[in-house]
C-alpha cells in the first residue's frame, strides 16, 4: 500500500512485474462517504452518466489530484500524463455474478498491446471493499499475454488477486491487465470508478536502481529499461548455449520459459538462432515472447529471423487480430505478434523495420509502423519513410505512422505539415493521434488551427477532447488557438448543480 506522494524504486518494479499497485489517498474517511453519498445519489435519481461522472460530480477531482496518486501515476506515465475523457462508474450490486476475465479496450482506438505501457486505469473504491463484496479481481503478471488458460473464472487456472480496500483505495493497473468484476456476495453496493490516464511524452532517461524479478525478466527488463529512458543490455552471463538450448526442447514449459528468458540475457543467443526460431512457434506463450526478445539480442540473423517470422505471423494473425474475443473485446485491440514487440526493442531493427512499411499486407505494415514507434528516438532516423506512411491506403497504418511521429522528439516540417494535414483524414482514428502528435509541436503550421478548430465539432467525442488537448499546449504561443480554446470551453461548460430536480 502506497500512501506517500512518491513511488519508490520497489513500488515501481512490483507494478513492472505484476501490473498493479495499490495506493492510498490522504483524503479523510469522511469525505470518502460523502462522495459515495453523491455517486449512489445521481445512480438512483438520474442513471448512470457515463463519461460525466466528472462534472457531475467534480469532487471526484479531488481523488485523482491527491499528492499520493499523482506520485504514483507521474513515476509510472511521466510528469505531463493526461486523464483520458473516457470514464465509468462500476455499481456491482448484491446477489451479481461477476464478470469474465477480459481486457479492456482502449476507448474504440486501436492500440496494439504490447509490453511497454502507456495507458494505465485507476480504479478508485469510496467504500469500504471486502472480498464478499464483488471487488475488481486481477491476475498477477498476466499482462503481457495475449491468451489465458480460460476467461471462465471457474476454469481458470492462472493466479488472481481481489482489489480489496479500505474507502480512498485507488488501485492502477497495467492497461492490458486481464482483470472481472467478481462476484457480490455480500449485501452491499460496490461503487468502482475507472479512470484512465496516458502518457504524452516517451521517458526521459535517469539514473536506475536494480531490479530483479520472479518470472518473465526479458520483458520485464525492457519495460524497467525503458521508463528510465534506456535499453537493457545482455548481460554476458557466460551461460553457454548449448545446454540452454537442450532446456528449450524440454517437455516442461517452466523449464523452456527459463531457458529463453536465460538466453535473452545471456549475450549468447546470437549461438542458438534455429533454436530460438523454432521456439517462436512453442505452444507456450511465454516461451514464443522471451524467445523473441533473445533473438533482438542476436545481431543481424536475430533480427532477419524476427522480419520473416513477423511477415508470416501478420498474415496468420490477421483473423484474430479484428475478431472479438475477450483479449480483445472490440476487435480493435489486439497482442502484437511477439516478433513485432521484440523488433520493437531490437536495437539493429531500424532499417529493417523500415522496409517493411512498404510491404503488401496492411498489417505487416501497420506493425511495422507500431513497432517502430515503441522506440520514438530511433525513428527519428526514418522519420520520412514514416512520413512517407502517414498516406498508406490503409487507415491502421497511417494510424500507427502518425503516432509514431507523434512520439519522436522533435518533428521536422515535412512531418508537421503531414501530421497537421491528417486532423482533416477521413478515419477518426487518424485524426485523433494527429492531434495528440500536434500537441507535442512547439508551433503550428499554416493549417493547424482552422483543422483542430474542425475536430472540436468532429464526430467522435473523444476527438474533441484531444484537439482542446492540443490546443492547450499551442495556446500559449499561438494567440488564434488560445482564442478558440476558450470560446469553445465557454460553450461547452458544464454546471454540476444542474439536474433533474434542479434544472435553474
Amino acid at each position: 500500500m502506497i500512501d506517500t506522494n512518491r513511488l519508490t524504486d520497489t513500488d515501481l518494479a512490483r507494478f513492472v512485474e505484476d501490473g498493479h499497485l495499490v495506493v492510498r489517498t490522504t483524503l479523510p474517511r469522511e469525505f470518502h462517504a460523502s462522495l459515495y453519498s453523491k455517486i449512489d445519489d445521481v445512480f438512483d435519481k438520474e442513471g448512470n452518466p457515463g463519461n460525466n461522472i466528472l462534472p457531475r460530480v467534480p469532487e471526484i477531482a479531488k481523488v485523482y489530484d491527491d499528492p499520493a496518486v499523482r506520485g504514483a501515476l507521474g513515476r509510472l506515465l511521466g510528469p505531463d500524463y493526461v486523464m483520458n475523457p473516457h470514464r465509468a462508474t462500476h455499481l456491482n450490486p448484491p446477489g451479481s455474478k461477476g464478470q469474465s476475465w477480459h481486457k479492456d479496450c482502449y476507448v474504440y482506438d486501436h492500440n496494439l498491446r504490447h509490453p511497454r505501457f502507456r495507458w494505465v486505469m485507476a480504479f478508485y473504491y469510496p467504500q469500504d471493499v471486502t472480498s464478499d463484496m464483488g471487488p475488481t479481481g486481477v491476475m498477477p503478471g498476466q499482462q503481457w499475454f495475449q491468451d489465458i488458460s480460460d476467461p471462465d473464472p471457474s476454469k481458470a487456472t492462472e493466479g488472481a488477486e481481489p482489489l480489496i480496500g479500505e474507502a480512498g483505495t485507488v488501485s492502477i493497473v497495467h492497461f492490458d491487465c486481464w482483470h472481472r468484476a467478481m462476484a457480490n456476495t455480500s449485501g452491499r453496493k460496490r461503487y468502482m470508478l475507472k479512470f484512465q490516464f496516458a502518457r504524452t511524452r516517451e521517458p526521459e532517461q535517469v539514473q536506475s536502481a536494480t531490479a530483479s524479478w520472479q518470472q518473465e525478466s526479458a520483458v520485464c527488463n525492457d519495460v524497467w529499461s525503458w521508463l528510465h529512458g534506456t535499453t537493457p543490455k545482455p548481460e554476458n552471463n557466460g551461460l553457454p548455449a548449448g545446454p540452454l538450448v537442450e532446456d528449450l526442447q524440454s517437455p516442461d514449459s517452466q523449464t523452456r520459459r527459463k531457458a529463453a528468458a536465460a538466453l535473452a540475457g545471456s549475450g549468447a543467443a546470437g549461438d542458438a538462432i534455429e533454436a530460438l526460431e523454432a521456439a517462436l512457434n512453442d505452444g507456450d506463450e511465454s516461451v514464443r515472447l522471451h524467445a523473441a526478445y533473445a533473438l533482438a539480442t542476436a545481431g543481424d540473423r536475430g533480427v532477419k529471423t524476427l522480419i520473416q517470422h513477423l511477415r508470416d505471423d501478420a498474415m496468420a494473425a490477421e483473423e484474430r487480430a479484428l475478431a472479438k474475443t475477450a483479449d480483445n473485446a472490440h476487435g480493435t485491440n489486439p497482442t502484437a505478434q511477439v516478433a513485432a514487440q521484440a523488433l520493437g526493442v531490437a536495437p539493429d531493427a531500424i532499417g529493417p523495420l523500415a522496409a517493411l512499411l512498404t510491404d503488401k499486407h496492411w498489417l505487416v505494415r501497420a506493425s511495422a509502423a507500431d513497432a517502430l514507434g515503441n522506440r520514438p528516438i530511433e525513428a527519428e532516423q526514418v522519420m520520412e519513410e514514416l512520413t512517407t506512411a502517414a498516406d498508406d491506403e490503409h487507415w491502421w497504418v497511417r494510424r500507427n505512422a502518425i503516432e509514431a511521429l507523434g512520439r519522436s522528439r522533435k518533428l521536422n516540417d515535412r512531418a508537421r505539415i503531414k501530421v497537421s494535414a491528417c486532423l482533416r483524414d477521413e478515419d477518426y482514428r487518424v485524426r485523433r493521434n494527429a492531434a495528440m502528435a500536434m500537441r507535442q509541436s512547439p508551433e503550428a503550421v499554416a493549417d493547424t488551427i482552422d483543422g483542430l478548430a474542425g475536430m472540436l465539432t468532429d464526430e467522435n467525442r473523444y476527438n474533441r477532447f484531444y484537439a482542446v488537448d492540443a490546443l492547450k499546449q499551442l495556446g500559449p504561443s499561438n494567440d488564434a488557438a488560445q482564442t478558440l480554446l476558450i470560446d469553445y470551453l465557454f460553450t461547452a461548460r458544464w454546471c454540476a448543480l444542474t439536474n433533474s430536480e434542479s434544472t435553474f
